[in-house]
């Protein structure tokens, strides 16, 4: 059975940091195999991708993100990781991690709650 876990959310001032951390357990080595991606859904939004990398390590980042997140992957540990700073209001979300190698085989986590409030 496949499981995803994030932890590291938290309340934090703007301008601050945090450091997102997910672990994927249950693919073994056919993690590698799956793109990984953080999405988030702020209270009365829609979900949003935020960051993401493929299997081939392409990244990509949303626009209201780009230059302050930077997100990284283990394939031996099968974890992935995002460091978000500057943080700002609007970064204000219950963030998930996601493990998909395509729509009949993607994993969520149950989310870890980012507040930033001064």
């Amino acid at each position: 059975q496949v499981q995803v876990v994030e932890s590291g959310g938290g309340l934090v001032q703007p301008g601050g940091s945090l450091r997102l951390s997910c672990e994927v357990s249950g693919l073994g080595r056919m993690f590698e195999f799956y793109a990984v991606a953080w999405y988030r859904q702020a209270e009365g939004q829609q979900r949003e991708l935020v960051s993401s990398i493929t299997n081939s390590g392409r990244i990509r980042y949303s626009e209201s993100v780009k230059g302050r997140f930077t997100i990284s992957r283990d394939n031996a540990k099968s974890t992935i990781q995002m460091r978000m700073n500057s943080l700002r209001v609007e970064d204000t979300a219950v963030y998930y991690c996601n493990a998909a190698i395509n729509s009949n085989y993607t994993y969520w986590g149950q989310g870890t709650q980012v507040t930033v409030a001064s």
